[in-house]
């Protein structure tokens, strides 16, 4: 793991703010969706980006979510279609 030397305090409402500059090297913009993970006592951020488990595509209108995994309609029918 990288560090980048910032710190940063945990406000009264829990809140954190990532520097605009860790925003930018990372592509997150305002409104943008991050999923949170845990590993040991760390917790890690990470962009939101639904794709498809098969195919990759990542068109969050065509996705489903079918026990927590993201599958795009198309592959949905070409797995019927298999059937």
């Amino acid at each position: 793991m990288k560090s980048t030397g910032l710190v940063r305090r945990v406000d009264e409402l829990g809140r954190i703010v990532i520097p605009i500059e860790l925003r930018r090297n990372l592509g997150i913009e305002q409104k943008d969706a991050l999923e949170i993970f845990i590993e040991g006592e760390q917790i890690i951020l990470k962009k939101y980006e639904p794709a498809c488990l098969f195919c990759g595509t990542a068109d969050e209108e065509e996705m489903v979510r079918y026990k927590s995994k993201n599958i795009c309609k198309h592959c949905i029918d070409q797995l019927s279609n298999e059937s």
